[in-house]
């Protein structure tokens, strides 16, 4: 499963862990996805979105 919303293609971002005494190492930041049932085109399907895409309703429309 990709790490990616296919509502809004929200996806993986990376950046720095920085410690307390400012060691650098790198980490990714995941998006909350949920698996979410729902019809397209009549046919009942499994989507993988993003928990911002479920409260704003964007799946509705």
């Amino acid at each position: 499963m990709a790490r990616r919303c296919e509502i809004c293609g929200k996806g993986p971002m990376t950046g720095n862990k920085i410690s307390h005494a400012h060691n650098v190492s790198k980490r990714r930041w995941l998006p909350n996805l949920k698996t979410v049932r729902t019809t397209i085109d009549g046919k009942p399907t499994r989507i993988t979105i993003c928990t911002e895409c479920i409260r704003s309703g964007a799946l509705d429309k």
